[in-house]
């Protein structure tokens, strides 16, 4: 079983997002943490754009990525240049992995032009996180 650690700025909308649906598709093959450089709690956007996705993330927690020191993790995430950049070092055989996608939190505009904001992310997030898990940990996803 492989360890993973989806690092953001404040694990509260990109890593939260990740960390569904790694969980969802990694299903036995992988340990999911997400966390962040900060917290700032989880979004309850963030909580309802995978609600729609049939996803409960609410039971998630903002977490600081120092919690996490002690675990050997096989990948770390980073979902923002920010959390790219200030990534701590983990010791062992770890691979990094970035790619650097839109902040949701920090739309603008109506209530559904923000929510729209969040889904186009999820969307994106939903895309790397299935093409992570087929190529790195071998499982033929099906989507949500």
């Amino acid at each position: 079983m492989k360890n993973i650690l989806i690092l953001c700025t404040g694990n509260s909308c990109r890593s939260q997002i990740a960390h569904g649906y790694l969980t969802h598709f990694a299903g036995n093959k992988a340990n999911v943490y997400s966390a962040g450089i900060e917290t700032h709690g989880v979004n309850p956007k963030a909580i309802k754009i995978m609600a729609d996705e049939g996803m409960d993330i609410s039971t998630h927690t903002s977490n600081h990525v120092d919690e996490y020191q002690h675990i050997a993790f096989d990948y770390v995430i980073t979902v923002c240049d920010n959390a790219n950049e200030a990534c701590p070092y983990f010791p062992g055989n770890v691979h990094r992995l970035h790619h650097n996608f839109p902040d949701p939190a920090k739309a603008t505009g109506t209530e559904v032009e923000v929510m729209q904001q969040f889904k186009v992310v999820r969307d994106m997030i939903k895309l790397y996180v299935k093409n992570f898990t087929e190529e790195h940990l071998f499982v033929k996803t099906t989507e949500v």
